[in-house]
């Protein structure tokens, strides 16, 4: 929905329409459900081939519609599917791509897109000469529309591109995520670092991420240490996440780990050592025992949130 959003801004700046795309199970909903957000129509396809994703037919079908329908931009979520689908359309289209965008603007009929570099050093501004633009937008970096019972427009229906027999991936089965709270879409996170000293250090961080109701994050060392699984690992080699609070605990704040969370909104860190690099990039900077300071904290805030 945040794709749409930028895609309503941009498409009202170059005066054209916003189409939809919407692949899979329950597509004409969500395409539904984006004309009420924003778009100005949408194309949905249902295939049992897409039931569940694989890049090559949802690829080819993007691919084709692109190549038919030649949009001057196509948008889609930084996730590990945006990322993957878009790879490989751009290899079809020769497109280049501005990826992991957390800011968009028009410059000359063109999108200049302000990106990460140097793992989240610096930011660039960067515009792809090629046609279509293709975009990669970074999860929270911009605000989700919201529905309007009102807005309707047209849904067209198409049909997939590759049938089952042409597809070289399969999907043999599924494994339930540990946790409840998906870090790419949480509003707050609270990270552990090697400062807890073992998987039962994250006890308290788990606490204050319950009472909360944030999603627990690490750092490369804890998840190296076998402390905790790597789908919580944020940084450079983890998940780039950017929620509104970020509580670091026991976390030296390499660049490897900022790269991952240096968008957060506001960043509250919580070590002994004044001088560890997350200190600087804090807001908020405790220099206490993370095991006194998070029970106290979750605590204080059940107190406030009841």
């Amino acid at each position: 929905w945040e794709a749409v959003g930028l895609g309503r801004t941009l498409a009202d700046g170059m005066s054209q329409k916003l189409v939809a795309l919407a692949f899979g199970k329950n597509a004409a909903a969500l395409a539904r459900e984006a004309l009420q957000r924003g778009a100005d129509s949408a194309i949905a396809c249902e295939d049992a081939t897409l039931t569940d994703f694989r890049v090559e037919p949802y690829a080819a079908l993007l691919s084709k519609l692109a190549s038919e329908r030649k949009p001057d931009v196509i948008l889609t979520g930084a996730t590990t599917r945006g990322r993957d689908i878009m790879g490989a359309v751009a290899v079809d289209l020769e497109a280049g791509i501005l990826s992991d965008v957390i800011n968009a603007e028009l410059s000359g009929g063109k999108v200049m897109a302000t990106r990460p570099v140097y793992a989240g050093k610096l930011t660039a501004k960067v515009v792809s000469e090629s046609t279509p633009q293709m975009l990669t937008i970074r999860n929270r970096a911009f605000p989700a529309p919201t529905a309007d019972a009102g807005r309707s427009g047209e849904v067209e229906s198409v049909g997939a591109v590759l049938s089952e027999d042409q597809i070289a991936t399969k999907v043999t089965g599924f494994e339930a995520a540990q946790g409840t709270v998906s870090l790419t879409d949480a509003a707050i996170i609270v990270s552990g670092g090697r400062g807890v000293g073992g998987s039962d250090g994250f006890a308290p961080v788990r606490e204050l991420a319950g009472v909360l109701n944030g999603a627990v994050g690490a750092s490369r060392a804890a998840v190296d240490a076998g402390w905790i699984a790597y789908e919580h690992q944020v940084g450079q080699t983890g998940k780039t996440v950017s929620p509104d609070l970020y509580i670091a605990c026991g976390i030296s704040g390499a660049i490897q780990h900022q790269a991952g969370m240096r968008t957060s909104k506001v960043i509250v860190a919580i070590n002994k050592d004044i001088d560890a690099p997350i200190m600087k990039l804090a807001r908020y900077a405790i220099t206490e025992d993370l095991f006194a300071v998070l029970p106290a904290l979750s605590a204080e805030f059940k107190k406030k949130l009841g």
